[in-house]
């Protein structure tokens, strides 16, 4: 598991949108439905990712992938968010972003890890790192200025790892950590920011 913190700037980071953490836990669904709120109890966020386009959505028809956030910054000095996916493409491996806005060019960006799906299309992971108050300090304008990082996505980390729905001319982009992945897969883009600190 990589834990490796890198920022990115909005004029670095290319395509693909991303989407919002769950600040109660919102679960979304890319069938058109109304999000609905869960609060896992005090502490604890429950939210889904799902396809970041309709195009992926119908290729990936079952996919479903839930992400659970244990906010123990203030107790332990990290949090814990965990990610269970089922009907992935199999033997595939995502990159997860934290990211500042959902939509190009995406802001600054976070690198916190991959997960991989095996034969059978599930995976998991567990990332230890800041999420609540995640942020990016960089210069704008010669201002240096804080950049709150309260979105979450995850792309494809082979560029051929979209073809099965892409395509072999689907775009190359910057979210890995060779600076060559696909596009976005998923993302958490129905469900609300978490709030700033």
């Amino acid at each position: 598991m990589r834990l490796t913190r890198l920022a990115i700037g909005a004029a670095t980071l290319g395509v693909v949108a991303v989407s919002a953490v769950g600040a109660f836990g919102a679960t979304a669904s890319h069938h058109g439905k109304a999000p609905t709120v869960h609060k896992a109890g005090a502490g604890k966020l429950h939210f889904h990712l799902t396809p970041s386009s309709p195009q992926l959505a119908a290729c990936m028809p079952r996919v479903h992938i839930d992400v659970d956030l244990k906010l123990t910054t203030d107790r332990v000095g990290f949090d814990v968010l965990t990610i269970h996916g089922r009907h992935l493409p199999p033997r595939t491996t995502f990159t997860t972003f934290l990211i500042e806005q959902t939509a190009s060019p995406f802001g600054a960006a976070e690198y916190i890890g991959d997960f991989t799906s095996n034969r059978h299309g599930d995976a998991s992971n567990q990332f230890r790192l800041i999420v609540q108050e995640a942020f990016s300090s960089t210069l704008v304008n010669g201002q240096r200025v804080r950049v709150d990082l309260n979105q979450v996505g995850a792309w494809f980390a082979d560029p051929k790892g979209d073809d099965f729905c892409l395509g072999a001319s689907s775009p190359v982009t910057p979210f890995d950590g060779d600076n060559e992945a696909g596009v976005q897969a998923f993302n958490s883009a129905n469900a609300p920011p978490l709030p700033a600190p």
